[in-house]
């Protein structure tokens, strides 16, 4: 009688630690039937603000955050700065440059920035507004999510997120900030790289185009 290896349980796919169940129609919604929209919010060089300035500018985000009658969720995203595309963009002026002196000047400038990276940490920093939507918003039938149609509930999240989302741009625009609502390209890209860190910020191919889930190797 041959001894036979023990086999190993089949693991789960990654799919099944993801908690995204579809991103349409610009809203995120999430295998339990919750829902989201996102909105990022353009950063400002608050130390190059005046001291009256940096004043008014807390009070001001206060009174936002104060002002609202709807729950949000605040999420800085920090990753490290791929400048591959930029050093790209200078060789290509260089090489289209006809003056000796602005050749050196731009070959001069490439060679600074691409040492800054090497010695130094360089960060991008991206700043999101999530609003969510809650399915105990649809009433007793929210209250056992599996009995949803999920149709419906994206339905029902649109018409209860859409305004929530462009007030909260009103807002952020009275400010002095200026708020960008994610779209479902933009979403999809914001979730890939921050499920592959290692990707740099890929730009993905229209969302449209895609006929599978998008996954990576290793």
């Amino acid at each position: 009688m041959t001894n036979q290896k023990p086999t190993s349980p089949i693991k789960a796919s990654t799919q099944s630690f993801i908690e995204i169940e579809e991103i349409k129609d610009d809203v995120v919604l999430m295998k339990d039937f919750s829902a989201s929209t996102v909105v990022e919010v353009s950063a400002v060089n608050f130390w190059l603000l005046s001291s009256e300035e940096q004043t008014s500018m807390i009070y001001s985000y206060a009174g936002l955050l104060n002002s609202l009658s709807f729950p949000i969720q605040i999420l800085v995203v920090s990753k490290r700065m791929d400048v591959s595309a930029y050093l790209d963009y200078l060789d290509d002026k260089i090489n289209k440059t006809a003056t000796d002196l602005m050749k050196t000047r731009l070959g001069g400038y490439r060679e600074f920035i691409k040492n800054i990276v090497k010695k130094n940490t360089v960060l991008e920093k991206r700043f999101f507004f999530v609003v969510p939507f809650s399915p105990l918003e649809l009433g007793v039938s929210g209250a056992s999510p599996g009995s949803l149609n999920k149709e419906y509930v994206i339905s029902r999240a649109k018409t209860s997120l859409y305004p929530k989302r462009d007030n909260l741009m009103r807002l952020l625009s009275k400010i002095g900030l200026k708020g960008t609502a994610l779209y479902s390209q933009e979403l999809s890209e914001l979730f890939y790289n921050l499920y592959n860190p290692s990707s740099t910020g890929r730009r993905m191919a229209p969302v449209e185009s895609y006929t599978d889930v998008v996954m990576t190797q290793g």
